[in-house]
């Protein structure tokens, strides 16, 4: 309800809704049924929408934001909104550890995002879906390896560098919170492993890893409730930094843990680069069909041979 007020979007525009949350909604005989995401169009007045839920932990969000491109990329719907909520229940798991050290409760606020993919408008950020990254099944546990198959693959299928991607949005918790919880600045050590594997690959000098960190990253400020800091909160910041020329690209690194459903030792990871806009709009996206583009074309064309003649 909030992106429709702010951007004054049509509601009755929005098609297809994707929720990615980490709780689930049913009933005693069917726990994990769903459906938030019907239920929250609903909510919002998005009379012609449906939807569904994806989940995977921490990661889900940078799924869903890539169904949802694929989704309008290959004409199924030209709206798509993306939404997450946190729950009361995550805001206890950094509390507790704040009481024991006899801390304030420094976490007093209940995430929430969404975000709206339609097709091509000439202005906004490509979401580049040939340039994907993802944990496979056979990738392995080691930082390392996550690290590769998520930043390096993606970007070597684009024949781009570590340095070419301006910003890299990781799991942008707030250390403010998490290192009383005793679990470290996870932004921080996020992107000095990426600038370590930038060491590997002759791509940036050992003496640039801080700069690096400082020019490519960024210090954490999201709620730390899972799904939420999960690469998803710079997409606003990335829009307003494109349309100010500041970056041409940057990457949404989604990470998770589905060992925490006791089903499997196996980490998860996504990822996708965005990339500014070179101002070209779908065919799709300006009304035009292909019929009308070969006519305009032809037309063109023939204007430029009689000028020639002349």
């Amino acid at each position: 309800m909030h992106l429709i007020e702010k951007n004054q979007i049509d509601v009755k525009t929005i098609e297809y809704v994707i929720e990615c949350s980490e709780e689930a909604c049913g009933d005693m005989n069917q726990r994990g049924g769903g459906n938030f995401a019907k239920s929250i169009a609903e909510l919002a007045g998005a009379v012609n929408a449906t939807g569904s839920d994806t989940r995977g932990f921490c990661a889900a969000p940078t799924h869903a934001l890539i169904e949802a491109a694929a989704l309008v990329k290959a004409g199924v719907f030209e709206n798509v909104v993306v939404v997450a909520g946190g729950a009361v229940a995550k805001l206890g798991m950094n509390g507790k550890d704040h009481v024991k050290k006899e801390m304030p409760i420094l976490e007093d606020v209940m995430g929430g995002f969404a975000v709206l993919i339609s097709k091509n408008d000439g202005e906004s950020p490509i979401l580049r879906t040939d340039l994907v990254g993802r944990h496979k099944v056979g990738t392995g546990s080691s930082p390392q390896a996550v690290i590769t198959a998520l930043i390096t693959e993606p970007l070597d299928k684009g024949g781009l560098k570590i340095t070419d991607i301006d910003k890299y949005s990781v799991e942008m918790q707030n250390p403010d919170v998490t290192k009383p919880a005793g679990a470290g600045d996870v932004p921080e050590a996020n992107y000095k492993m990426i600038a370590a594997l930038g060491v590997k690959r002759n791509e940036l000098e050992r003496t640039e890893v801080a700069s690096f960190v400082e020019k490519h990253g960024m210090p954490g400020w999201a709620p730390t409730q899972g799904h939420i800091p999960s690469g998803v909160p710079y997409l606003g910041h990335a829009i307003e930094a494109f349309k100010n020329k500041e970056i041409e690209r940057a990457m949404i690194v989604g990470k998770g843990s589905l060992f925490l459903a006791r089903m499997t030792n196996q980490f998860d990871g996504i990822s996708i680069v965005l990339e500014k806009n070179n101002g070209q709009i779908s065919e799709e996206a300006a009304g035009v069909s292909q019929e009308e583009v070969r006519t305009m074309i032809a037309e063109a064309m023939r204007n430029f041979a009689s000028h020639l003649l002349k």
